[in-house]
């Protein structure tokens, strides 16, 4: 089977990309805030560890998968 090597490769639109990103960030970060809350129902502690722990882990996970996409975007 031959396949047309010649076609341009199909960008998505950057306005869907750049509007679906904070949507992205928000379930990452809920997802993980989540498990903390979990995880603090079931290990009890003083100070609501696991929840602040998995909270900043989701944001920078978050922030990551930010930059790589922005990267992925301007290139």
């Amino acid at each position: 089977m031959l396949m047309n090597t010649n076609s341009p490769k199909k960008n998505p639109n950057k306005w869907l990309v750049l509007i679906s990103i904070p949507i992205q960030m928000g379930v990452v970060i809920f997802i993980f805030s989540k498990g903390g809350s979990w995880l603090d129902e079931h290990y009890p502690n003083q100070h609501a560890v696991f929840l602040k722990i998995m909270t900043l882990l989701g944001v920078a996970l978050s922030f990551y998968y930010l930059n790589r996409q922005l990267k992925d975007l301007n290139s």
